[in-house]
């Protein structure tokens, strides 16, 4: 749902706008996109500063990055949508790898609540290393795809006149990326608990499980370092939705 479905209204939002540059003029939506953008991420922010369940931390970040999303479609232009849908790609992918990293975490430990895992580093380190790779794909660190799609949407935003929106929305993303390092370096790190009442050591992660989680992650980072066959297909899209700067 994260990866696809968001992907597919948002595809909907950006032909709207299209629609609605061209009958309205370009201010109409870029402000109506510009107040969902930093709406998105200040909600995003407040709900993951004291979020105590994984699986809703990971669908709170969603909505930071939908919230990206719409700020790059605001922007507008061959370059910010560009960068849009290479987001969208990489977003699909990072959270892909995150979501069955936390189903098989929930299968391990019986607990979605980010109190209840512990040291998982040391006893699930192939699972802890993917999860931990796929927050930082997430937070938009190199070679991640990310990373791209972000400095896109910042750069087409400053250099769009929406100086002040990008800043802010910058901030609020410091914020997130701050709550979300938190959060899985307390799942992660540590020692795993130890006595009578502590859990039985999990089973060993699935060849399967963990050649799709390394698998996804190997995508995210290729696609960061280049687009290869999609080089076209992007930029006939942003040409099409974005139309010229």
């Amino acid at each position: 749902m994260s990866g696809v479905l968001l992907s597919v209204a948002f595809y909907a939002v950006l032909r709207v706008k299209v629609i609605s540059d061209g009958a309205l003029g370009p201010g109409f939506a870029r402000w109506l996109l510009i107040a969902a953008a930093l709406a998105s991420l200040l909600v995003a922010a407040s709900l993951l500063i004291a979020q105590r369940d994984y699986k809703r931390m990971l669908a709170y970040s969603s909505i930071e990055h939908m919230g990206l999303l719409a700020l790059g479609a605001a922007a507008g232009g061959p370059l910010a949508t560009a960068a849009v849908l290479l987001h969208v790609l990489g977003h699909g992918l990072a959270k892909s790898v995150l979501f069955l990293g936390a189903g098989r975490i929930l299968q391990t430990t019986g607990t979605s609540r980010i109190d209840g895992v512990r040291g998982l580093a040391t006893r699930q380190p192939v699972l802890a290393g993917t999860v931990g790779l796929g927050v930082l794909a997430l937070l938009g660190l190199p070679p991640f795809s990310l990373f791209a799609s972000e400095f896109g949407i910042v750069r087409a935003g400053f250099a769009g006149g929406i100086g002040w929106p990008t800043a802010a929305a910058l901030a609020l993303v410091v914020v997130i990326g701050a709550a979300l390092v938190t959060h899985t370096g307390r799942m992660l790190l540590g020692a795993a608990p130890e006595g009578p009442g502590a859990a039985p050591a999990p089973p060993t992660l699935p060849r399967s499980t963990a050649a799709a989680l390394v698998a996804g992650l190997a995508c995210a980072a290729a696609l960061g370092t280049t687009t290869g066959p999609l080089t076209a297909l992007l930029d006939h899209a942003a040409t099409t939705l974005g139309g010229t700067p």
